[in-house]
């Protein structure tokens, strides 16, 4: 595992079977910009600065991220001019770390295109993996060629989240990245379930056996009977009006004629 010249080999014998979730992880970017460091990093707290860039190799680690345990698998690649074979990666991982070095120019130019192959697999997928900017080498501060803003700009263009960390000195920050990968594939694993049907229902009570409601004999008119419900609020019910005729003369008292006389049903509006 610490071999000065070689990266960390995995077990030949197969890991046994864990119930536990699995996030897939793929370390992208170009030579040099510290892939195997951080993986390293990560996965032993030490940092190891001389690798053979041929090597490729997956890595198992239990991790408890946000008090939930998943089984965490970082796959650093080994892309010697680019992206090239791309579907080893594209079709096994859940998230992907896209890696440059802030004192290397080259290395962050070398990340659009890896954007671009990333964004392109997702116009013809259904699932949408969360995709890392990833600014390595934060101790080279000295040595800077690629601004913070760049990055952040970079990321906002492609959808992406952004840091910059070091793998040289600060484990909690590259643990961070990779715990935040693992929270991203539980947001999307999230927002991907089917959404449930809602059905609203109301419920209401029964209504009581209904009481008669006797009304008041107006004018030798029968009395009517009338069921009330507890559901429901009525307003005052009008009295029954008797149907009479009435003469109504015109206001018009300068008119030579006879006023003209409207026949109507007392209780009733004219509109």
């Amino acid at each position: 595992m610490s071999s000065m010249f070689s990266k960390p080999r995995t077990s030949s014998e197969k890991p046994p079977q864990s119930p536990l979730p699995e996030c897939n992880v793929a370390i992208l970017g170009c030579r040099g910009a510290g892939k195997s460091a951080l993986t390293v990093k990560f996965l032993t707290k030490r940092f190891i600065s001389e690798y053979d860039p041929n090597l490729e190799d997956t890595y198992t680690s239990e991790e408890l991220v946000d008090q939930q345990p998943v089984l965490l698998k970082v796959m650093d690649t080994a892309d010697q001019d680019g992206p090239g074979n791309c579907e080893r990666y594209l079709c096994w991982a859940s998230a992907f770390l896209v890696v440059y070095s802030i004192d290397d120019r080259k290395s962050f130019e070398g990340c659009q295109r890896y954007l671009e192959v990333l964004a392109l697999h997702a116009r013809g997928c259904q699932r949408r993996c969360p995709v890392l900017l990833l600014g390595n080498k934060l101790d080279m501060e000295q040595y800077r060629q690629v601004p913070s803003a760049e990055g952040m700009s970079l990321a906002s263009r492609f959808g992406c989240l952004f840091h910059e960390v070091s793998a040289c000195q600060d484990f909690t920050g590259v643990r961070h990245v990779f715990h935040e990968a693992v929270r991203e594939v539980r947001r999307q694993a999230e927002w991907n379930l089917p959404v449930r049907p809602l059905f609203i229902t109301e419920e209401r009570p029964c209504p009581p056996v209904s009481t008669p409601l006797a009304l008041p004999t107006h004018h030798g008119l029968a009395t009517c009977t009338f069921n009330t419900l507890s559901t429901v609020n009525y307003k005052e019910i009008p009295s029954v009006a008797q149907a009479k005729v009435v003469t109504v003369k015109s206001s018009r008292a300068q008119s030579k004629r006879k006023a003209p006389t409207l026949t109507l049903l007392k209780g009733f509006k004219i509109f």
